[in-house]
């Protein structure tokens, strides 16, 4: 994979255009942050499937290039987003930016999270201030929802928004029905014991792991029967609201992660389901509504002894709507391999969440320069956010 940029080549004209002053916001534009809490395994959705080193790293599970779906020479998409998300992507209503992140390098889910939220310059932290809550601010007009429990930090601040909970029904765990089937199978047998020691370290293993990873989704509902409360949520976007937020949880994959097929495969079905089915209800106000889709961070790029993966850095945000270009894997790449890890583990962040983020919004809403840096404090001038912005206004033309 070359080193590439999905920028137009008139960089002036597109630099202009980050700021939103060439162009005229539409009154009804819609915007849905969806935060997947945990840390989900982007390079086993987006899967480069031209980097030998992703397989060798991940003999276990890889999604084999047999087995993705067709993106380009270099990414394929995870199968389980065959029926869902990829006729969005064939339309050209869905993009990805791989790479994509924050400069934290912390990798402990709360702290990343609270900094994503923030959208604060990276080392400042005024936890009554969060990034939606700004633009709701800004926009000074219209109104926004959180469908969380609780009011999210990236929704706090002086602004008054709402906030319904909604429920995905549904957790999953261990079959402890199954495991007693099999310790059955060997008892009287010389494999009794090892089977049945076998079973209690992994009881253990889990239930150690299992604290952490549901204390990483911050009582954010995992993403089963997640289709129909999308199509609530979209009822909602449509008639009432033009911000939005959700969060699902359920991604920190450090055991039996699985790869075309397994843990994460469901995840996804579920996810994509849902997101389709937003899509659809949305109907016409679809084409002036913006998803984007966000995790704290990325996974290590190779597998665990327990068949999933560890925190990790760099990730990959998905861009949905009717009127997003589309089609495309977009935004700063490298070639997939062990020389362009992060500290020999990791995706790098190439491109960062705060400057990605305001292009989009920047072109969705109309934004001026300043109120831009309202949004996100401190955005102008910092390296190379100015490139990024421009990468985000590509994706809305």
């Amino acid at each position: 994979m070359k080193r590439r940029h999905f920028l137009a080549a008139s960089g002036a004209a597109t630099l202009a255009a980050a700021c939103g002053r060439l162009y005229a916001a539409p009154t009804d534009a819609r915007f849905l942050l969806v935060f997947l809490r945990g840390g989900y395994d982007a390079a086993n959705v987006l899967v480069p499937v031209s980097s030998a080193d992703y397989y060798e790293a991940r003999p276990n599970i890889a999604v084999q290039k047999s087995q993705a779906l067709a993106i380009d020479g270099d990414w394929g998409l995870h199968p389980a987003w065959r029926e869902s998300l990829y006729p969005l992507y064939q339309k050209g209503e869905l993009a990805f930016v791989p790479f994509a992140g924050s400069e934290n390098l912390s990798r402990s889910h709360f702290e990343t999270q609270d900094a994503i939220e923030l959208g604060q310059p990276e080392g400042q932290r005024n936890y009554g201030s969060g990034f939606l809550n700004r633009l709701f601010s800004v926009l000074n007009g219209g109104s926004a929802i959180s469908f969380t429990n609780q009011l999210p930090l990236v929704f706090r601040g002086e602004a008054r928004v709402a906030n319904a909970a909604i429920r995905f029904a549904g957790r999953t765990g261990v079959d402890a029905r199954q495991s007693k089937m099999i310790e059955d199978m060997y008892r009287d047998t010389p494999l009794s014991t090892p089977v049945t020691e076998g079973f209690a370290s992994r009881d253990k293993l889990m239930s150690e792991l299992g604290q952490e990873m549901e204390a990483a989704n911050r009582n954010a509902p995992n993403a089963r029967n997640f289709e129909l409360e999308a199509r609530r949520v979209a009822r909602l976007m449509k008639s009432s609201y033009r911000l939005g937020f959700v969060d699902v949880g359920g991604w920190d994959t450090h055991v039996a992660e699985g790869g075309a097929q397994g843990q994460l495969a469901v995840r996804l079905q579920q996810l994509g389901g849902g997101l389709a089915a937003f899509a659809e209800e949305m109907g016409p106000a679809w084409r002036d509504t913006v998803v984007v889709v966000i995790s704290e961070f990325g996974r290590t790029f190779r597998e665990n002894g327990n068949r999933g993966t560890d925190h990790g850095h760099g990730g990959v945000y998905a861009v949905l709507g009717g009127s997003v270009r589309g089609g495309r894997v977009a935004g700063e790449q490298v070639r997939v391999g062990r020389a362009t890890l992060l500290e020999n583990r990791d995706f790098p962040v190439l491109n960062e969440y705060r400057a990605l983020l305001g292009g989009l919004l920047a072109r969705l809403y109309g934004l001026s320069d300043d109120q831009l840096a309202k949004v996100f404090p401190g955005i102008r001038g910092q390296g190379n956010n100015s490139r990024v912005l421009a990468l985000g206004t590509e994706l809305l033309p």
